[in-house]
């Protein structure tokens, strides 16, 4: 089966752990797990994820504040913030740190899929329309190169 990108879960419950990543695994993710910011905050240092889930409340830091130390990857990280303790000052706080969706819990599986895809699916696009504008340049600077030396 076709890895369709790799995936950060971030709760510091063993269950929700195991669950999610069993459902993502099975829809084609490769999935790795962390339960604390600290071992997020490692783990991204030393591997790529197109995407993290992150809990809200961590034993060792908000998941708020976890968004702001995540490292910056390329193409961006996505970065979902999960809870249990949904507030408006809690989606505000997350969205200006970073975060590009809010999901609560109890998730809706179906729900949570849908909004991975779309993101990974707008990254997609976006690293291909990256790599569509590079190689337009490369073809353009290559024709002026050579049309700068057969004048001289």
């Amino acid at each position: 089966m076709e890895r369709k990108g790799n995936i950060l879960i971030v709760d510091d419950d063993p269950s929700i752990r195991k669950v999610m990543a069993a459902i993502l695994e099975e829809k084609g993710y490769k999935v790795d797990t962390a339960e604390t910011g600290k071992i997020a905050i490692q783990k991204t240092k030393t591997k790529f994820y197109n995407l993290a889930l992150l809990d809200i409340r961590l034993p060792d830091m908000e998941g708020t504040e976890l968004l702001t130390q995540m490292k910056q990857t390329t193409p961006p990280m996505i970065k979902i913030m999960v809870t249990g303790y949904p507030s408006l000052q809690n989606a505000v706080e997350a969205l200006n740190r970073g975060a590009n969706a809010f999901i609560i819990k109890p998730l809706n599986i179906d729900q949570a899929l849908g909004i991975i895809e779309k993101l990974l699916e707008k990254q997609r696009e976006s690293l291909t329309m990256t790599q569509d504008r590079i190689a337009d340049f490369i073809e353009t600077r290559a024709k002026q190169l050579e049309q700068e030396a057969t004048t001289k």
